[in-house]
């Protein structure tokens, strides 16, 4: 297992069927070598789990990777009012070239391509 920063760029989508590189967030989560997040590391270090949102015209957002009750989410700020869920992130690997789908808080989803997945600490 080693921890990982992942970057993901919007996919394909209605608005955007190149996808968009310039939308995109860098993650830093312990993954195992099936490209999974290794939840007992997670469990082990919840604060080195964290998160960086890169949008055109906005300041960036950083914040932590949560585990929720029914999955996991981006969290920029204390409750749930910001938290951007992510769709069976537990069952999804987080390899090159594979998808991740967000919720954003306003409820539109939207697919995540993985770009880079890059170990940065062997635990």
């Amino acid at each position: 297992m080693s921890w990982k920063t992942i970057r993901l760029e919007l996919a394909r989508s209605p608005d955007f069927p190149n996808g968009s590189a310039s939308r995109a967030y860098l993650l830093h989560l312990p993954v195992d070598e099936n490209g999974r997040v290794d939840e007992d590391a997670f469990r082990r270090a919840p604060a080195l789990a964290t998160v960086r949102r890169h949008w055109p015209n906005e300041r960036d957002r950083t914040g932590h990777v949560i585990r929720k009750k029914n999955g996991w989410a981006f969290s920029y700020a204390i409750g749930a009012g910001d938290d951007e869920e992510l769709f069976h992130l537990e069952t999804h690997p987080l390899r090159v070239g594979d998808y991740v789908t967000i919720t954003e808080p306003d409820g539109g989803r939207l697919p995540y391509r993985v770009m880079e997945a890059e170990s940065r600490l062997a635990a």
